[in-house]
């Protein structure tokens, strides 16, 4: 295996944890969601594209003739429960949860990015394909969060400037 195919391995690992992560955070914050059926419907939404993605990327890896890491995808997941355990605990955890979703989306759109050039300098176009496809999903999920914050901290804002209605989930 070349220099380049053992980098593009090992950053289909990070992916693959990465995914892992997503999927931790992406439950955990539609599970909390009560006020804001739009966003739960696009979280799980999301959730499956997700779902899909993993087992897409576990199968570059795979095919490459590795394994995913056991110890990135737990370190990944470990990290999405503590997201979600400290997101709980603010007030205005809908709002921070958004943010935190932008920069993750973001996080992966730059990893699929680096996936595709890796993978067309090792020659590896099945990758390269299976990176093309999940990039836009990245994409489109990135572009949902930032054009629906807007709306979603007014959203928030009546909601808790309203007695007794809870805004927080």
């Amino acid at each position: 295996m070349t220099k380049e195919t053992e980098n593009l391995l090992d950053w289909l690992r990070n992916a693959h944890a990465m995914e892992q992560q997503a999927e931790q955070m992406l439950r955990a914050q539609a599970k909390r969601i009560e006020h804001y059926p739009d966003v739960k419907a696009r979280i799980e939404s999301h959730l499956q594209e997700t779902l899909g993605q993993q087992d897409r990327v576990k199968g570059c890896i795979e095919r490459l003739g590795g394994t995913t890491s056991a110890m990135k995808d737990m370190m990944g997941q470990v990290m999405a429960f503590g997201q979600a355990a400290g997101g709980a605990m603010n007030s205005d955890e809908i709002v921070k949860g958004a943010i935190a979703s932008y920069v993750f989306e973001n996080l992966e759109i730059a990893t699929y990015t680096t996936l595709i050039a890796a993978a067309e300098a090792c020659g590896d176009l099945e990758t390269k394909r299976v990176c093309e496809q999940i990039l836009p999903q990245e994409e489109a999920m990135a572009e949902w969060v930032l054009t629906s914050l807007p709306s979603l901290v007014k959203s928030f804002l009546a909601r808790d400037a309203t007695d007794g209605v809870e805004a927080k989930r």
